[in-house]
Parts: structure tokens; C-alpha cells; sequence
């Protein structure tokens, strides 16, 4: 299966995203109402320059306590994102996803971001395609 296929069964909705200047408070309070695990971090030109993970922002309260909720994105993102393609097929998204320790990962056609794909949309993808292998295989057994 294809990423693109993946975007395609997640429908149309916007990339949320949030801007470096923001503090870590506002990109928790995103997190929590869209009920997401990641934000694309844009510039101004609305080109990507990161990514903020809840495990990114957990991970810094451990270390500072709540105060951390007033530094900036900028402070805490990961700036070399680790993204894929539409192109791209599922088993080597996992594997790039299982290698690295990260949950989300962008997706770009070409220049533009497409969409940002999670490890339990590429789990559900590949547990779908494998279910459609093993009804093949079990239909091609029996003569169906």
C-alpha cells in the first residue's frame, strides 16, 4: 500500500500546524483540542522548519517542570524532519518510523506538504493489506 492511500482513507482535513514563535502552552492546548500527537511547525512563509511531538513537550516538563510551558517551539522542535513521500510504501514508512523512535512523520508531494501520516494510520494500512493478502491466498487454496 501507498501512502497516498493512507491520506486518501484520512480524507481532506487541514495540516495543523503551529508557528516557532508560539509557546510550548499554546502547542499543548492545539495538541489537546485536535486531538493529535504532532504539529508541522511553519514559518512565516508557511514552509515547514520542524516538528513538535507531545513526547517532545513530556519529555521537557520532566526536565524543567511547568515552567517549559512558557518557552517557545522554537526551543523544543526537531528541526531535521524525517518525512516520506506519496510515493512511498508502507513497509518502508514503518521501518523508517521503527528505526528513528517517532510517531509521525510528514508527508510531501514533491515541494508541498501533504499531509502528516501516524504510526497507527500505518499500522491500520498494513494490517488491512495484509488481511487482503491472506483472503487472496485463502481464496486461490479453496478455488474461489
Amino acid at each position: 500500500m501507498l501512502v497516498s492511500q493512507i491520506l486518501g482513507s484520512k480524507g481532506t482535513g487541514d495540516i495543523i500546524s503551529v508557528t516557532s514563535d508560539a509557546t510550548i502552552g499554546d502547542a499543548a492546548r492545539i495538541l489537546s483540542e485536535k486531538r493529535i500527537g504532532a504539529l508541522v511547525v511553519r514559518s512565516g512563509t508557511g514552509l515547514p522548519e520542524g516538528i513538535l511531538s507531545e513526547r517532545d513537550i513530556v519529555r521537557e516538563l520532566g526536565r524543567q517542570g511547568a515552567a517549559c510551558l512558557d518557552n517557545k517551539v522554537a526551543d523544543l522542535m526537531t528541526r531535521e524532519i524525517v518525512h516520506t513521500t506519496k510515493e512511498e510504501r508502507t513497509d518502508a514508512v514503518l521501518q523508517k518510523m521503527t528505526e528513528g523512535r517517532f510517531r509521525h512523520m510528514p508527508v510531501f508531494d514533491g515541494d508541498t506538504l501533504a499531509g502528516v501520516i501516524s504510526i497507527g494510520d500505518v499500522v491500520k494500512a498494513r494490517l488491512s493489506e495484509l488481511s487482503m493478502e491472506k483472503d487472496a491466498l485463502e481464496g486461490m487454496i479453496k478455488g474461489f
